[in-house]
């Protein structure tokens, strides 16, 4: 770790929370999702499909899929921000050891990478 980061432990108990409240929201955004999706399978099964339904189920599962992934990419950095809570590493980039402003962490409390790595990381996908 290349820079002393001081973070206090008031500091960190607030973020372990927020983590958590973020990891049940994310979390519950997902079942809800699919629960809408079964319900709406329940009500029509069998009901014949017109093109048009067809079309429309396929753009709203390339939708439902992408904030799947974006969810899924923000379930594992929460729950890595706070195992670095646990080993005591947060506030430290992942890649480069380098610490991650205290107003980045504010922000966006699952930041395990610093800005540039982050925009590095998505240029990549």
């Amino acid at each position: 770790m290349s820079a002393e980061q001081s973070l206090s432990p008031e500091f960190i108990a607030q973020q372990r929370k927020r983590l958590e409240a973020l990891q049940r929201q994310v979390l519950g955004g997902e079942l809800n999702v699919n629960a809408r999706k079964r319900g709406f399978t329940e009500e029509h099964g069998d009901e014949a499909e017109e093109f048009e339904d067809t079309a429309q189920d396929l753009a709203q599962e390339e939708v439902r899929q992408a904030q799947h992934d974006v969810d899924e990419q923000r379930v594992n950095d929460i729950q890595r921000a706070l195992e670095k809570i646990d080993d005591g590493t947060y506030g430290y980039s992942d890649d480069s050891g380098d610490p991650i402003p205290k107003a980045r962490l504010e922000a966006k409390p699952e930041a395990v990478l610093t800005v540039a790595e982050e925009e590095a990381r998505e240029r990549q996908r």
